[in-house]
């Protein structure tokens, strides 16, 4: 239940940046995380939720549709393309951790170079933050002191969810401010399908456009070395909270299996 709360807001947010779906997300990420528990034998304590790291490649194959004629919807299952393409290329450290042993790997991940490479992810959400504060610095006012008040002083449960009450509790002040439509809600089915085919990866090859498929894999396909290394980070940080050393057990190449196959 506490990995549920603590994922959630992470988790729904890229799509919300993105454009993608929040219904599909979510049954994906619940889906590729069974997966990485089938394949590391159920022994780390992870979820696998969306990774802001792709946030770029996504505003970048969209910018590549326009180019196209493509629209944000249409263009958006190239990215996902790219981003199944990157999840294969863990399979390549996964093979290379197997063969040389992860310990001979991971002298190349210490803390200095994976948290960085963190902090740069998280930097890299700035932009979109500011953004997103200008439309009502009031509300948004309201989330960050949340967010910061539960994160110092909030104990038990209260500390890990501060993103998620941030969301709740801005989310009904802006209820309070008139700012939320919930003509969309009253509008919505009770029951439907958490996410339509066309909007898959799979959908490209009904009548692909090759050349922002390239562009797609091209520009999405570095992004995994930087997830790659945040999954090494997570990890270590992991192996650190629980006194248990996945490295070894089930190993690092099993866990970037795991990852890899389940993001693709």
């Amino acid at each position: 239940l506490q990995h549920m709360f603590a994922m959630f807001g992470a988790t729904v947010l890229v799509p919300i940046i993105t454009g993608l779906s929040v219904s599909a997300t979510l049954l994906f990420a619940g889906l590729a995380t069974l997966f990485m528990h089938l394949i590391t034998g159920k022994k780390v304590p992870v979820f696998l939720g969306s990774s802001f790291a792709f946030l770029g490649g996504y505003a970048a194959v969209v910018a590549a549709g326009e180019q196209y004629g493509l629209t944000q919807a249409q263009s958006l299952p190239y990215a996902c393309v790219g981003v199944a393409c990157a999840g294969l290329l863990y399979l390549v450290l996964a093979a290379i951790c197997k063969v040389y042993g992860s310990k001979n790997i991971i002298r190349f991940f210490p803390p200095v170079v994976t948290g960085p490479i963190i902090i740069a992810i998280g930097m890299n959400l700035a932009p979109s933050a500011i953004n997103n504060c200008e439309t009502n610095w009031l509300i948004a006012l309201v989330a960050i002191v949340v967010v910061i008040v539960c994160n110092i002083w909030g104990k038990g449960m209260i500390k890990i969810i501060p993103i998620l009450l941030g969301v709740v509790i801005s989310y009904a002040a802006a209820a309070c401010f008139g700012q939320v439509d919930f003509s969309g809600v009253k509008s919505a089915a009770w029951f439907g399908v958490p996410f339509k085919m066309q909007d898959t990866a799979f959908a490209v090859f009904q009548n692909p456009n090759w050349g922002l498929v390239i562009t797609a894999i091209i520009t999405i396909l570095p992004i995994s070395l930087a997830t790659m290394m945040e999954h090494i980070g997570d990890m270590c940080a992991i192996s650190s909270t629980t006194g248990e050393n996945y490295l070894e057990d089930p190993g690092l190449h099993r866990t970037l299996m795991g990852d890899g196959l389940a993001t693709a």
